[in-house]
């Protein structure tokens, strides 16, 4: 079977309504509302959006085709091409209960050519998953890189160390030397080396798209119904003021968004409905919150 933009597509829309309903059935009570969307230089796509329900305060499951004359910041990419698409999901869920973690996804597929109806000139894959608790603990944890590295395992079994350790890389706030969470698996730039191999790195891109969900609703079940104070919230509104800080200053695809007149709605769902930042805030000694700073660092699991 040929690998191609349309049938990626079909698979990247498949993906988001399945997402969409096993997390209204995790919620119980909120539903996601669709809004479509259209952009000017070319293409489009489908948010769905979620909001003060029980289990998830708001969180939004994006999908986007966008395409068109190759933006500037992309030209050192490549010396000829002139025209691309992007197409991708991505996830970002803030829960209600602090000892829910947030978690975020991203799937896409990126092509060049030299014009709308030349041959491709270049393409890649890219994606991931990680997870942001505002407390962390072991369970969760190693059940997370747990089920990413059989993820990874099944396609090569160097994938899990190389993916781990950029995404412990990437989703580092530098100006703070942490950690945004406890991490997951973060790749780009997968280049297929022919059909057979392209059709190798979309089969990978479907066996982590399709464990967000196991990932996930495990994790969302053993916290949900933990009971919670007003300091668990506060200290759950200061990491998300941590997770907000790389958004808006490190993350690429906020910035891609932003510098190829993407909709800004759709953009900005990653940040949170609340968050906090005190001043010089530093937890206090022998705390839950002190003993949570100790898992936002690269940590060897296996």
């Amino acid at each position: 079977m040929q690998t191609t933009l349309d049938s990626i597509k079909s698979y990247l829309l498949q993906l988001q309504q399945s997402i969409c309903d096993a997390l209204e059935e995790l919620d119980g009570t909120a539903k996601f509302i669709d809004d479509q969307w259209h952009r000017e230089e070319g293409g489009g796509g489908l948010s769905k959006v979620i909001q003060n329900g029980a289990v998830f305060e708001k969180g939004g499951v994006n999908f986007s085709h966008v395409h068109g004359k190759l933006p500037e910041i992309l030209k050192s990419e490549t010396r000829t091409a002139d025209y691309f698409h992007a197409t991708g999901v991505s996830i970002v869920i803030h829960p209600v209960n602090p000892f829910v973690p947030i978690i975020h996804m991203n799937v896409r597929y990126f092509c060049m050519s030299e014009n709308a109806e030349s041959a491709i000139i270049d393409e890649w894959f890219g994606g991931g998953i990680d997870v942001s608790p505002a407390y962390p603990n072991i369970t969760d944890t190693l059940h997370l890189h747990t089920n990413l590295k059989a993820a990874c395992d099944k396609f090569n079994d160097t994938f899990y160390a190389e993916f781990k350790t950029w995404c412990d890389t990437y989703f580092t706030i530098r100006h703070r030397n942490e950690m945004r969470g406890v991490g997951g698996i973060f790749y780009d730039h997968l280049r297929p080396k022919d059909s057979e191999h392209k059709e190798h790195l979309f089969e990978f891109m479907q066996e982590i798209g399709n464990s967000f969900i196991p990932i996930y609703k495990e994790i969302v079940n053993n916290n949900m119904h933990k009971t919670y104070t007003e300091r668990n919230k506060e200290w759950q509104f200061i990491r998300r003021g941590r997770y907000a800080e790389f958004n808006l200053v490190y993350d690429r695809g906020t910035h891609f968004g932003l510098k190829t007149n993407g909709r800004i709605e759709s953009i900005l769902m990653s940040l949170p409905p609340h968050a906090e930042w005190k001043y010089n805030f530093i937890p206090e000694k022998d705390s839950e919150e002190e003993k949570a700073m100790e898992f936002f660092q690269p940590i060897s699991w296996f």
